[in-house]
């Protein structure tokens, strides 16, 4: 199936590394040009080294308000197009009630949050018909995840947001869709499950509970994310698709 991303551009958020790497890969990989970034810029260089000449990267902040326009301006300079952004952050602190501190709730909000809100709405001023917003969220959009307090605050409010500017963009010809994803297996899932006390017992009961009896893998998920962000799901907008192998058991 040819997904028609040859020659698209998109700019990845958080992509050094996880689930926004994931997908910046898959992007690729299927012939769209991607502006991936992470906080650090050499570390943002040398992902975009890995995918070949048609990445690049950028050193930049998701809170950082000047972000948005640096970013479109890069897609634009470098490969003189725009048609979507994939906002992709690295999760919160953990922790349970308790555990977080005003300053972890402010910063987990400039960043996961006002951040990816600014990202959107400086791409909703710039994208055409045929334009792509797409969100990574969390299974916790629907039900809490234990010990991630600050995810489950946020994360249900974002999606709210999303849905709300694909009812906003979609008579413009504008797409907006989140993915919802449970256990992928990333550094981040693994530093969670090292978290307890025993983190193999941990990941045997997380996959007893998943229907696939697994964890999915990046690659699964950056295909889930490149068909979302495509030509190919030009009817698909603000909708929320759980990438989790059956965890989610509710409809």
């Amino acid at each position: 199936m040819d997904l028609g991303l040859k020659d698209r551009v998109y700019v990845v958020t958080g992509a050094t590394r996880g689930l926004g790497n994931a997908a910046a890969r898959e992007l690729a990989a299927d012939g769209a040009k991607v502006v991936l970034t992470g906080r650090d810029e050499k570390r943002a260089a040398d992902a975009a080294a890995e995918l070949g000449p048609n990445a690049f990267g950028v050193g930049v902040d998701n809170a950082d308000p000047e972000a948005p326009a640096r970013l479109v301006a890069a897609a634009r300079e470098r490969f003189g197009a725009f048609h979507g952004i994939f906002i992709s952050v690295g999760g919160p602190p953990a922790g349970f009630v308790a555990d977080n501190s005003d300053e972890q709730w402010q910063t987990a909000f400039e960043s996961v949050f006002l951040g990816a809100v600014r990202l959107a709405r400086a791409a909703a001023a710039e994208l055409d018909d045929g334009g792509v917003i797409g969100f990574v969220l969390s299974g916790s959009v629907h039900e809490p995840i234990p010990g991630l307090t600050i995810s489950n605050g946020l994360r249900p409010g974002l999606a709210g947001f999303a849905k709300s500017l694909a009812d906003e963009l979609g008579p413009r010809g504008i797409r907006v869709v989140g993915l919802l994803p449970a256990r992928i297996d990333t550094d981040r899932v693994r530093e969670l499950d090292g978290m307890s006390a025993d983190p193999e017992a941990t990941r045997a009961a997380n996959e007893a509970r998943i229907p696939l009896r697994r964890y999915g893998t990046p690659e699964e998920f950056g295909r889930t994310a490149a068909f979302l962000l495509s030509p190919a799901a030009s009817y698909l907008t603000g909708i929320m698709v759980p990438v989790d192998g059956g965890m989610r058991h509710g409809f």
